[in-house]
């Protein structure tokens, strides 16, 4: 009898447990919901930050206007869109670790079966609302801002009281340059060069205190030399390459995204990788404890983000390009309707009049003679026919010869350049010839040697049952009696090696 006795209560209770943690549909559903609930939340709440920052550019360009100090009158744009793109960072650098530890909640109530499942799902809605995040006060400078305005005598007003802003008189280009290299820039030094180094650092000098603080009461122990393994004690925990990687597309993403608007983003990066090389050498051996080494095939799911990246960044540069800036306008202008085929009247062709007496009542300036004159008509840039027309103020057949152009280059531009990567990706292989050729002369000569295995086996097992088939003979030629026994015994024999 079993000195152990099984107890049947925690048997089944055992039993439960095994069968609660295979988990079902209906139980991973409202984790699955709270996911999307709280994705769309965070999105909305990204959205209505940045609606915050153009009621606060429209108010403080109004207030600015009204001032009566001459230099803020003359500044009002350049201050406002100044004090707007920093505001904008702060608020990227909350939000970016706010997202950060709102994803790995997330993912961790999904309960994944597997490690790479769960850091896989984590990567992507980290990745989808830090993406959000970054790029849409710039989203809306280059394809929104000044788009929804409406005219002169019909302009669009938010809460009946704030008029939407315009682009300066060259367009929106030059705006999309400053906010996104200040957004760039200042995310790279504050967030991937100070954060890295300071944050561990205070880290580490807080776990010291505490460390030294506890080991105040024995003196004798404190001043003991300590091993490496107790100094490393103190240093922060490795948590994993997804903040690099992290770091490392975001900045792929300004590079790619906007570079139309900005060319000189890929020699920023370029510096600010050389000078991240070093700090985060010295994070990686100075402040951080020794990480486990793990074998990995390939990046993951990070060159999934990247490919998707690339692709999405030459559609918002054909619409930069197309949209934002002039260079479509300009092309049509000088093909289509420009009389002496150069540039000469292309922005008296961009610019629509409009007559002051058909200003909405309450929509009039408060001072039409400030100017010294009274003034009838007016330009404004915009493709609109003008007030002595039988339709005035409808959109004319320029516009829709711009937008036609405009939405064409698009078209042909997103083709080409596509159609130019994978040719390039075809002509250049991910591994190289004279690699592959070493790979497929190795898994050849490794085919041969087992083969040489495997016949060199097939020859001793030959070569033993011939041997075995002579003993046999020799054993039947003696007499009855002992060929008998000894047939057993050789039969036992063989059988054991048999088995052996």
């Amino acid at each position: 009898m079993s000195p152990y006795k099984v107890n049947p209560e925690l048997t089944l209770s055992l039993t439960f447990q095994t069968e609660k943690e295979k988990l079902t549909w209906r139980d991973r559903f409202p984790a699955y919901l709270t996911n999307l609930v709280s994705i769309i939340f965070m999105i909305g709440v990204t959205f209505a930050i940045v609606f915050g920052v153009i009621m606060y550019r429209i108010s403080t360009a109004a207030a600015l206007a009204m001032s009566s100090n001459p230099t803020a009158r003359a500044n009002v744009r350049v201050t406002v869109t100044a004090t707007a793109v920093i505001i904008n960072l702060v608020v990227i650098l909350i939000l970016d670790e706010v997202y950060g530890s709102v994803a790995r909640w997330l993912t961790q109530i999904e309960v994944p079966k597997t490690d790479k499942t769960f850091e896989e799902r984590l990567i992507f809605k980290a990745f989808l609302l830090k993406f959000v995040n970054a790029y849409t006060p710039i989203f809306y400078v280059a394809f929104f801002k000044g788009r929804i305005v409406g005219r002169p005598g019909d302009y669009y007003y938010i809460f009946q009281s704030f008029r939407m802003e315009e682009c300066a008189p060259g367009g929106c280009l030059m705006e999309l340059c400053i906010q996104l290299s200040i957004i760039m820039l200042g995310k790279q030094l504050i967030q991937n060069n100070l954060f890295e180094i300071g944050i561990p650092k205070m880290k580490k000098l807080i776990r010291y205190l505490k460390s030294r603080r506890q080991s105040a009461h024995d003196h004798e122990e404190h001043l003991k030399k300590k091993q490496r393994y107790e100094v490393d004690y103190n240093l922060e925990p490795f948590a994993g390459l997804t903040p690099e990687y992290m770091e490392m597309i975001i900045q792929f993403g300004f590079v790619t995204l906007f570079v139309a608007s900005f060319p000189l983003a890929p020699l920023f990066a370029l510096l600010n990788n050389i000078i991240e090389i070093r700090l985060d050498a010295k994070k990686f051996i100075t402040e951080l404890r020794r990480p486990v080494a793990t074998r990995a095939k390939d990046i993951g799911i990070w060159y999934n983000i990247l490919c998707g990246v690339g692709k999405v960044a030459v559609i918002i540069n054909a619409f930069v390009i197309s949209f934002t800036s002039d260079f479509i306008p300009r092309l049509v202008y000088l093909y289509m309707y420009s009389p002496d085929g150069t540039m000469h009247g292309f922005v008296n062709h961009t610019l629509s009049y409009f007559n002051a007496s058909d200003f909405k009542p309450g929509t009039e300036p408060n001072d039409p003679g400030a100017l010294g004159y009274n003034v009838d008509v007016c330009r404004y840039k915009d493709y609109r026919e003008p007030p002595w027309a039988t339709s005035k103020y409808d959109l004319t057949k320029e516009y829709w010869s711009v937008l036609a152009a405009r939405l064409a280059f698009v078209i042909v531009f997103q083709n080409l350049v596509m159609f130019m990567s994978d040719f390039v990706d075809w002509i250049i292989p991910d591994i190289p010839k004279d690699i592959s050729e070493q790979i497929h002369r190795e898994k050849v000569l490794m085919v041969e040697v087992f083969l040489k295995e495997e016949q060199g086996k097939l020859q001793m097992l030959e070569t033993w049952k011939e041997h075995e088939k002579k003993k046999e003979e020799i054993s039947n030629n003696q007499s009855p009696g002992l060929s008998h026994s000894h047939r057993g015994s050789s039969s036992s024999v063989y059988s054991q090696r048999v088995d052996v």
